[in-house]
């Protein structure tokens, strides 16, 4: 008997708990170790934090779906991976072994690396549903005071979507209030230009986004190092090509939502042959660590490197699709394994994202996800809200089914067809 664990239970992990059960037999045993017992959806942070979800509505228990599908699970969390015993440390004091290991954590979200960054300190986030919740209460403050907000990604950081969703969100938001016109806005981004998007564009995401943010009055800052943020003030360096400093900025601010850099966890960094220097899990074409074959890797904690030089770092994002090819790969190379095989399917690494900007939005598709090319495609319009609410639906409605089939590549099917017909006919009942 084989006992597969899965670290992590988000996006990632959770689908990954699913498929490899589904890909061995019931005599082999599956179990998943996570902070907690409940399942989030990250992409509807953006609405928690202007009231537009609950927290509730936005999550599922994993227990009884876990239970349903014979995988346990150890919501104690994990301490320490001890790669070399095949154990996981767990919070508690006990442990778990494995004979694979797939570690899906997700990031750790580096606020300290820049003072006075995140909800505890002068800036707020959307990278955790808690984190959405205390901005919802720092933009009702901002409703009642309007004044001066600040949104973004600082240095380092690699998930740049939802900083572009969340400042027309707010945007939306603000003039549904009818105080759009008492809160000047700009967009702070580490990227080198605006679209960038830590993937040197998709299609046209440079034009389109310069013009929405245009169209919706926010200035913006590209090449920005964020030196500190004081409460109501940030101080950033505007960078030059050489790497000098090309300009400073003081921004005062009464709301600023600025995404952070992303490191592993701590239970699985500094980890020799495991992890990167910023505690990334170093993975093959088939998802598997070279020095610990036994231990594969999925999501956001995978190590990938970044596209180029650029003046201000930028990492490179791991978008809902990429995340779901590399889990498919994963069960059925740990099913090969299992059975005596060699692992041979490989992840397609394309990137397929919908922004939502509250009324409208943008979408692309990167195939794949490095430049060259066979797909570099991107579009907007009204549709992308629609798409973005019914896939909500479609992908919370699996976790809470326990369904392993890849929503992200029925989302890919229906924006590639976009790229031929033009149009896009997303079925919200369907989803």
């Amino acid at each position: 008997m084989a006992h597969v664990v899965v670290l992590g239970a988000g996006l990632g992990g959770t689908i990954m708990a699913y498929e490899v059960r589904e890909e061995l037999s019931k005599e082999h045993k599956v179990s998943v170790v996570t902070n907690g017992t409940h399942y989030s959806f990250v992409p509807s942070n953006p609405w928690v934090a202007v009231g537009w979800r609950e927290k509730d509505a936005i999550e599922v228990d994993l227990r009884p779906v876990m239970q349903r599908r014979d995988i346990d699970l150890y919501s104690q969390g994990a301490k320490r991976l001890h790669a070399d015993e095949k154990r996981i440390e767990l919070n508690d004091g006990t442990s778990v072994e494995y004979d694979y290991l797939v570690i899906s954590t997700g990031p750790e979200l580096a606020f300290d690396e820049i003072e006075g960054l995140g909800p505890e300190a002068n800036t707020q986030s959307v990278c955790h549903v808690d984190h959405a919740i205390q901005a919802k209460a720092a933009f009702d403050k901002l409703l009642a005071n309007p004044g001066p907000v600040i949104i973004g990604a600082v240095q380092g950081a690699s998930c740049f979507g939802p900083a572009y969703e969340f400042a027309f969100i707010l945007d939306k938001a603000l003039r549904d209030a009818k105080i759009r016109d008492k809160v000047p806005m700009t967009f702070v981004t580490s990227e080198p230009y605006v679209g960038h998007l830590g993937l040197d564009g998709v299609g046209d995401t440079k034009g389109l986004l310069e013009s929405e943010l245009r169209n919706h009055h926010i200035k913006w800052i590209t090449n920005a190092k964020v030196d500190k943020a004081d409460e109501g003030m940030m101080h950033v360096s505007e960078i030059a090509e050489d790497g000098s400093v090309k300009a400073t900025h003081e921004l005062p601010f009464v709301f600023s939502m600025m995404l952070p850099a992303f490191r592993g966890v701590a239970a699985v960094r500094d980890i020799e042959g495991l992890t990167n220097p910023r505690g990334f899990i170093i993975v093959d074409d088939h998802q598997q660590n070279p020095k610990y074959p036994e231990i594969f890797s999925v999501g956001v904690c995978v190590a990938i490197p970044p596209m180029g030089k650029t003046p201000v770092p930028v990492g490179v994002p791991k978008t809902g699709f990429m995340i779901e090819s590399m889990v498919t790969a994963t069960a059925h190379n740990i099913g090969k394994i299992v059975r005596g095989e060699k692992p041979d399917a490989q992840g397609t690494w394309n990137a397929v994202c919908l922004a939502d900007f509250g009324d409208s939005g943008i979408a692309f598709v990167a195939q794949p996800q490095i430049p060259p090319r066979n797909v570099n495609w991107s579009s907007s319009g009204k549709w992308v809200h629609l798409a973005k609410v019914g896939f909500e639906k479609y992908f919370l409605h699996k976790i809470r089914s326990g369904k392993s089939e890849p929503a992200y590549e029925k989302l890919a099917m229906q924006a590639l067809g976009i790229q031929k017909l033009k149009e896009v006919r997303f079925d919200i009942e369907d989803a």
